[in-house]
């Protein structure tokens, strides 16, 4: 029976120790966050991230899956360990790997016996070789540790989704022991036909940060044409319809909004570029794609000054706040900056999201307020934003919402719904290349 050890309790950590507890491993997850690790301890999910929390008491109800600070203790006892802990970005696009190092450092220090260390987090090229040059040092010849790059691909709120169904498995590594081990564990997927491509540390490196600025290429590049198609007065929604038909484009993130976000695509474009530059190697494109989604996002309150012109003191509604929906994660969320743009035009902001809400306050404490609901952000607002493609606000009662606002307008920068339904209730609709 395979053991295993998580380090780190986030999405990825999280859906990779449910996942893999489901396909019969015993796996300990391990963070140094008491808090944390106590709540997932008494089955309570520190996450929003649909029908995790039901397979997580499954797996702990069958004593394959647990919950620790003692990394000690769970690294010691582990045949296959996985690093999952975060590479926040910094100031100049450098991702963060300090985590990474001081996780590779405890490993060399308390394993007891032969492990594959596998490194999940998303690293720049080169960080698996020094992670295992600092494994060997800080073993001494105890236990022998063999690094495996294991790029995750999960999107929030449909991470254990994507790793219980991916669309294949990157396996880096410089011997044939530790890819034997790892083809063991992902067995269960592969049997069904998931496509396992194995390679070394750098490519497989590479693929996480090339995929991730693909998405984002994508979504810049709709965003774009959204953009023209307001200036011109074509119509995104057929337009993109087409493309997408067309098999060697696809119809998936070709769907235009505020901008793309969340903990990946930011950071790992950002860094992509950094690495790229440091190459001497510059990625044009890359470069180009941040600086489009940047312009998206001051783009959402140019076309509400369009209309509304002065921006002083008006009441705007901002219903999202999250990046997108099924998650409570506003890390790098465009609603961040259309809200500080639409501050720093002195409006006066009032949102709601379904999941967000605590975190939104801490980011903005009374700078901004707050509605319990979608009509109570709408109460005397001259203008309401869709942000965020949540459900729920395909359900708003426009009657209501005619009655409650003080201007009826409506920016739906989500393309969620039909003009001529608003219309016919007297709201003036504005989508975003429509």
């Amino acid at each position: 029976m395979k053991r295993v050890a998580v380090i780190g309790a986030g999405y990825a950590g999280l859906a990779v120790s449910v996942g893999l507890a489901h396909f019969g491993a015993v796996v300990r997850c391990l963070d140094i966050n008491e808090q944390k690790i106590n709540q997932l301890s008494l089955g309570v999910l520190p996450i929003h991230e649909p029908d995790m929390e039901e397979m997580m008491h499954l797996q702990m109800t069958e004593g394959r899956l647990s919950f620790s600070t003692d990394l000690a203790a769970g690294i010691g006892q582990a045949d296959i360990i996985f690093i999952a802990v975060g590479t926040p970005g910094q100031e100049k696009g450098s991702p963060d790997v300090t985590a990474v190092f001081s996780v590779a450092d405890m490993i060399g220090q308390y394993a007891k016996k032969d492990a594959v260390v596998v490194v999940k987090s998303t690293v720049p090229v080169g960080t698996c070789e020094v992670v295992q040059a600092r494994l060997r040092e800080q073993t001494c010849g105890v236990a022998a540790c063999e690094v495996v790059a294991n790029p995750e691909f999960l999107r929030e709120g449909h991470a254990l989704h994507d790793f219980l169904q991916p669309d294949r498995i990157v396996l880096g590594a410089a011997g044939e022991r530790s890819l034997a081990v790892m083809r063991d564990l992902y067995a269960p997927l592969v049997e069904t036909g998931v496509p396992l491509y194995t390679t070394d540390w750098q490519t497989a490196e590479m693929i996480k940060y090339s995929a991730n600025s693909f998405l984002a290429m994508k979504v810049a590049f709709i965003n774009e044409i959204a953009r023209l198609c307001d200036t011109v007065g074509a119509d995104i929604e057929t337009l993109s319809a087409a493309l997408g038909a067309d098999p060697r484009i696809g119809g998936r993130h070709l769907k235009p909004g505020p901008g793309y976000g969340g903990s990946c695509l930011p950071k790992d474009t950002e860094a992509f570029a950094r690495l790229a530059r440091q190459a001497g190697m510059p990625l044009s494109i890359i470069e180009s794609v941040i600086e489009s989604n940047q312009r998206q996002q001051t783009y959402v309150v140019e076309r509400v000054k369009q209309v509304l012109s002065d921006l002083r003191d008006r009441r705007i509604a901002v219903l999202g706040l999250a990046f997108k929906a099924n998650t409570d994660d506003m890390r790098e969320s465009p609603t961040i900056s259309v809200i500080d743009h639409l501050l720093s035009e002195r409006a006066q902001v009032i949102a709601y999201d379904p999941k967000a809400m605590k975190k939104a306050r801490e980011r903005w404490g009374g700078r901004i307020r707050y509605g319990r609901d979608v009509y109570e952000a709408a109460e005397g607002a001259h203008a309401l934003l869709i942000l965020t493609e949540w459900p729920e606000f395909l359900a708003v009662d426009k009657d209501k919402l005619a009655r409650t606002m003080e201007e009826k307008n409506i920016f739906d920068f989500r393309n969620m719904y039909n003009r001529h339904q608003w219309k016919e209730h007297g709201f003036q609709y504005i989508g975003i290349g429509k």
